[in-house]
């Protein structure tokens, strides 16, 4: 193993009038730490290609996640969806990525147009094997992993993107390559980076997409760790082992909840200093605090990052708002979504008085359900999420 790990990003437009997306993407782990992405483009739009392409995502990534060969899952595939009578094309075409450990990208791509690669901010080209199985025909590659590689799986919708309307013959791949590689440069995470892909696609086509149309990225980055205290021990003799844990790991440190903050304060024999500065009147204000990278205040915040962190895990309509707002929620979510790549949580479970109130919507499960919640959503962008409770 090494020090990078994928960011891996995707996001999908209907085709216009159909309320199900014909393509699909799944993503599987392997025990050795492998991860497989599948994108899959049914044929057709609908309900019926929506199937199409679930079946075969999940078809492949179970299959290939369990350790069954290229071979076996291609020619399940054959059997289960065969090709059109009428079309004389395949039911569903896929893409396939298989990081191997992080250290190594193997690339099946079958009727999909082609991945991009892009490496130090160019198109970067790599060899691609033909191969046939199962009477289809496959191109196989296998690429070195490099610190900030940049890998763009699409269905055909978006190179048709604009046909007829801004382009005769749809977005061209040499011009999403060089509109990839200038976003690439930026240093956005790959699911902002399939969301502004996307979002061009959907302003060619007028805002009434002609196809379904998707794009996954996966960004190659080094680990960044990062580390969370939330609530105070339920016990007071566990403060000074859960200040010397969270104080003692390397990365950034985040505090959340004024009685957390001022235990961090008197173990760190430092000053809180609180803001006033309400920069958005539903989120409170921050506070400082030397030896800290963030402090805010908890539930009312946290459950906001909740929510930012499920809207980016879907449409990500929330980005403008956070990816630029000063209050702690967005803060965090930047902290969080953006640069985090192994994030350490530890909570502490004693009962808030003030949290008992039975006129405030706030009470001990909840903190621990946002926890969990918050938890699920990072681990489900990629993240690697570790929580201790006291």
């Amino acid at each position: 193993m090494n020090d990078l790990c994928c960011d891996i990003g995707y996001k999908s437009i209907n085709h216009a009038g159909e309320q199900l997306c014909g393509d699909h993407v799944d993503i599987a782990q392997q025990e050795d730490g492998s991860t497989v992405i599948v994108l899959a483009d049914g044929l057709g739009s609908g309900v019926k290609a929506s199937i199409l392409s679930t079946l075969t995502s999940k078809i492949i990534s179970t299959m290939l996640a369990a350790g069954l060969s290229l071979e076996e899952c291609v020619e399940t595939i054959a059997a289960t969806l065969p090709v059109c009578s009428v079309r004389g094309v395949a039911y569903s075409t896929f893409t396939i990525l298989r990081l191997i450990q992080n250290h190594t990208a193997e690339v099946i791509q079958y009727d999909n147009p082609h991945v991009i690669v892009i490496r130090n901010g160019e198109n970067w080209e790599y060899e691609k094997h033909e191969v046939i199985i199962g009477g289809k025909t496959i191109y196989r590659s296998v690429i070195r992993l490099e610190e900030d590689d940049v890998f763009v799986a699409m269905s055909d919708g978006c190179p048709h993107a604009g046909l007829g309307r801004a382009y005769n013959f749809g977005w061209k791949t040499e011009d999403i390559i060089t509109f990839m590689e200038a976003m690439s440069l930026c240093g956005y995470t790959a699911k902002t980076l399939s969301t502004l892909l996307i979002d061009e696609c959907d302003r060619l086509y007028g805002n009434e997409p002609g196809d379904d149309a998707t794009a996954c990225v996966v960004r190659i980055r080094k680990r960044i760790p990062m580390n969370i205290l939330f609530g105070p021990p339920s016990n007071r003799d566990d403060i000074d082992r859960m200040m010397s844990l969270f104080f003692s790991k390397e990365g950034k440190h985040i505090i959340c909840g004024g009685t957390t903050a001022s235990i961090a304060a008197k173990w760190l024999g430092r000053t809180l200093r609180p803001s006033l500065d309400f920069t958005t009147g539903d989120v409170p204000p921050i506070a400082y605090l030397d030896g800290v990278d963030l402090v805010t205040e908890g539930v009312i915040t946290v459950n906001r990052v909740v929510e930012n962190a499920k809207d980016y895990l879907g449409e990500n309509r929330r980005y403008d708002t956070w990816s630029r707002g000063k209050d702690g929620a967005s803060m965090i979510s930047r902290l969080l979504f953006e640069e985090a790549t192994d994030i350490n949580f530890y909570v502490g479970r004693a009962v808030n008085p003030a949290h008992q109130n039975p006129d405030l919507p706030i009470n001990f499960h909840i903190k621990m359900n946002l926890v969990q919640e918050l938890s699920a959503a990072l681990t489900q962008m990629g993240k690697r999420i570790k929580v201790s409770h006291f």
